[in-house]
């Protein structure tokens, strides 16, 4: 309540207790004057109380409205608060959902690329996809062949036709992932020692193996590659085995993971471009000797053409001196006279040639 209305209540508690304390002490006396006066009183009193009463009552009206007012847009705040917050519990809510959604399907491919990797069959097949995703992005068509049937009637994963030298190169896409698997969850130094000495000799055995089946020869490169599509698998082996890295190289077998295959095929793309441009260079060469032919004719037949012309000239020229001389006789001719019926003949030069003919 407010404090001015609780002061117009305690005035009007005031008055009244005043009323009744004058009323008690003068009751006996029983005067007129003092009932009228006590009466005139009484009726001030009762005015005041009435317009006390409008003020309170305006009062309380005016803060009930305020009142009102202030707890209508209390509630309002409230509200526009509360949508708020539910508006942004519903996103949040919405982007958790997306992102279980997310989890829940990068925990199937995780255990999918886990059932993938746990059978030998799937797990070539894995290593194949990507043995051909990354040639595929970095090499022409033309350049490789998949599955390919050797002369030995092996077929290795990957044949990359490449001009000699090197020569045609086999990729394998196997990889030791079972020993691999066992030393990353073996516990104590023992266990991984024994781990690490199964590992080396899965790998040196796979080795062998390429060797043996995809270097042939006269038909491939003296080297073949061994693809690992793990990095972890290619750092294992190269950190804690030296001895299995020095064999694959005595071998010629070179073991290659995703990162340095790409580096691999990058030289392959560039070799295989300048073999080409060397190709180019041997046609061009070709058509620039073959033209060179065409243009030693071309002189010949000009010169001919030049004696022929020659010829042709001298035979003019002949024409035209016999011409004269036929031109210069009828002029001859034309002046002899006839009129004395004597018909004297004429002298006429002999007929020369010129260059030596008619």
């Amino acid at each position: 309540m407010p404090l001015d209305m609780m002061i117009i209540l305690f005035a009007l508690a005031g008055i009244a207790g005043l009323v009744v304390m004058l009323l008690r002490q003068r009751t006996g006396g029983h005067d007129s004057e003092t009932l009228a006066e006590l009466k005139g009183q009484l009726a001030q009193l009762a005015a005041q109380s009435g317009e006390l009463q409008k003020i309170v009552a305006a009062q309380m009206q005016d803060t009930e409205g305020r009142l009102g007012t202030r707890l209508e847009n209390s509630l309002r705040d409230q509200n526009d608060r509360t949508n708020r917050s539910l508006t942004g519990m519903a996103e949040k809510l919405a982007v958790i959902e997306q992102a279980n959604a997310h989890i829940s399907a990068l925990s199937g491919q995780v255990g999918e690329l886990q059932n993938i990797l746990s059978n030998k069959q799937a797990r070539g097949s894995f290593g194949e996809v990507q043995l051909e995703n990354l040639i595929r992005d970095a090499l022409p068509e033309s350049a490789f062949n998949f599955q390919h049937t050797l002369g030995n009637g092996r077929r290795v994963d990957c044949f990359l036709d490449m001009p000699a030298p090197p020569g045609p190169i086999c990729i394998d896409s196997k990889f030791p992932l079972e020993s691999y698997r066992t030393l990353t969850t073996a516990n104590g130094e023992a266990e991984r020692t024994a781990a690490r000495r199964m590992m080396e000799t899965d790998v040196k055995k796979h080795i062998n193996d390429i060797a043996e089946r995809y270097i042939i020869p006269g038909e491939t490169a003296d080297s073949a590659i061994m693809f690992l599509p793990s990095e972890s698998v290619y750092a294992e082996i190269n950190l804690q085995l030296p001895k299995l890295v020095e064999e694959s190289r005595r071998r010629r077998v070179y073991m290659a993971g995703p990162d340095n295959l790409m580096l691999i095929l990058h030289t392959v793309r560039a070799i295989l471009r300048d073999a080409r441009m060397h190709e180019a260079a041997g046609v061009i060469k070709a058509e620039v000797e073959t033209m060179l032919q065409d243009v030693s004719r071309l002189d010949e037949r000009i010169k001919k053409l030049a004696m022929h012309f020659g010829q042709v000239e001298k035979d003019i020229d002949d024409i035209q001196i016999s011409n004269r001389k036929i031109s210069s006789r009828g002029a001859k001719i034309t002046q002899i006279d006839v009129s004395d019926g004597r018909a004297p003949s004429p002298e006429l030069p002999p007929e020369t040639t010129g260059r030596g003919g008619h």
